[in-house]
C-alpha cells in the first residue's frame, strides 16, 4: 500500500501555504476527528528549539524546553476539546529505537499527557501492507481532506500535498483507526520501551 495516495487528484503547496491550508482546515473540523499516521523513523525539524538542543548533544535541554511547553499544550488541547473533535495518532516505531525517534517520543508523551490520543504499532502489524515499500505518512481532518507532509532529501518538511477526494480520506481514515485499535498506548509503551534508555547520541 506504498501506492495508498498515488493517481488521486491533488494540490502540491508551498511550505508556507501547507501551514495556512492546514490551520485552517484543521479548526474546520466538525466531524470524525483528526487522525494521523506517522510511518518514516527520521526527520531533522530545525524550526523546534527542543530538536535543536537534541541535534547539538544537550538532552538534557531538550528535555527542558519539552517540559516548558505543558502550559501551552494544555490550552491548545483545551482548545480542541471546545472546537468538539479529537486528536488520534498512529507512531510507527521500529526497534531499536533511534536517537531521532526516541525525542520524538519524549515529544508526543508531552502532547498525550496534554490531551492527544496516541498508540504506538511495530513494523509487524504492517508488514502485509508494506510488501512493495513503506506506507505514506499522511493525515485526515475530518471527512473531507487529508495532507501528506513532503520532505526534502535530509528529512526536512519542504511541502505538502492536499487531497479532497472523500472516498480516499475514508479509505485513509479507516486504515488508520484500525491500526490504532491494534496499536499500545503510548504511555505504557513509553514507561517499558522509552524511560529507561540512556541519553541519545544525536
Amino acid at each position: 500500500m506504498s501506492d495508498l495516495l498515488d493517481g488521486v487528484d491533488s494540490e502540491l503547496l508551498t511550505l508556507d501555504d501547507y501551514f495556512l491550508d492546514f490551520d485552517r482546515d484543521f479548526w474546520s473540523i466538525k466531524e470524525d476527528d483528526f487522525w494521523k499516521l506517522e510511518r518514516q523513523q527520521h526527520f531533522r525539524e530545525p524550526g523546534d528549539d527542543s530538536w535543536r538542543a537534541f541535534a547539538e548533544g544537550n538532552w538534557s535541554e531538550a528535555l527542558r524546553l519539552l517540559e516548558a511547553r505543558r502550559d501551552d499544550l494544555a490550552d491548545y488541547f483545551r482548545k480542541i476539546a471546545a472546537h468538539g473533535f479529537a486528536i488520534y495518532r498512529v507512531r510507527v516505531v521500529e526497534q531499536p529505537i533511534i536517537p531521532y525517534l526516541q525525542w520524538e517520543l519524549h515529544l508526543l508523551r508531552a502532547r498525550e499527557r496534554a490531551g492527544a490520543l496516541i498508540r504506538v504499532i511495530g513494523p509487524d502489524k504492517i508488514a502485509e501492507l508494506e510488501s512493495d515499500g513503506l506506507l505514506p505518512e499522511f493525515a485526515t481532518l475530518g471527512s473531507t481532506v487529508l495532507y501528506q507532509p513532503v520532505y526534502d532529501e535530509h528529512g526536512v518538511l519542504c511541502a505538502g500535498r492536499r487531497f479532497r477526494d472523500r472516498g480516499l480520506v475514508e479509505r485513509c481514515r479507516r486504515l488508520t483507526r484500525t491500526l490504532y485499535d491494534e496499536g499500545e498506548p503510548l504511555a505504557s509503551f513509553f514507561d517499558r520501551e522509552v524511560s529507561p534508555l540512556p541519553p541519545p547520541t544525536p
